[in-house]
């Protein structure tokens, strides 16, 4: 699958939590051969879970699936730049790289309010930001626009 591909699984994931309320997030992690090995979706709504985010669930589906906390080697695709918990949790299971759609100006880590992946730390993962950034910001957009509306008015 190519990067574009992978990215679209995690738009279905976001899509799908649009129903629950939730912002439409989602992620997949990849393995080194390009198997999907976790999967993610924001779950902050339906679990009434600070840490219900899509990376988190997909970095958790991916350990269990390896049998470790390590995730070297691994891409993570996600429809949003990750938060500061995200970006940490990324650090800490060593996933070799991030793949991006739509830029967080309010919390995201890889580069827009800061870069959690050029501090100090001892893991680096290589962000690469924009990919399909205009489908994942539509999908955002089309979220917050609907929260937006003012309900409709019924007549007798």
């Amino acid at each position: 699958m190519t990067h574009e591909e992978h990215m679209r699984q995690a738009l279905e994931l976001a899509r799908a939590c649009m129903a629950d309320g939730d912002v439409p997030v989602g992620c997949v992690i990849v393995d080194a051969r390009g198997h999907i090995i976790g999967r993610g979706r924001n779950r902050r709504e339906a679990d009434h879970s600070a840490i219900a985010h899509a990376e988190i669930e997909a970095i958790t589906q991916a350990c269990q699936a390896v049998g470790s906390w390590r995730l070297e080697g691994c891409t993570l695709y996600v429809t949003l730049e990750p938060c500061p918990m995200c970006a940490g949790a990324i650090i800490n299971a060593r996933i070799r790289e991030v793949r991006y759609g739509a830029r967080e100006e309010k919390s995201g880590c890889c580069g827009s309010v800061l870069n959690l992946f050029e501090e100090r730390f001892n893991h680096h993962p290589r962000i690469y930001a924009g990919l399909l950034e205009a489908d994942c910001r539509a999908l955002l957009e089309e979220f917050f626009t609907g929260l937006r509306k003012p309900p409709e008015k019924f007549s007798i």
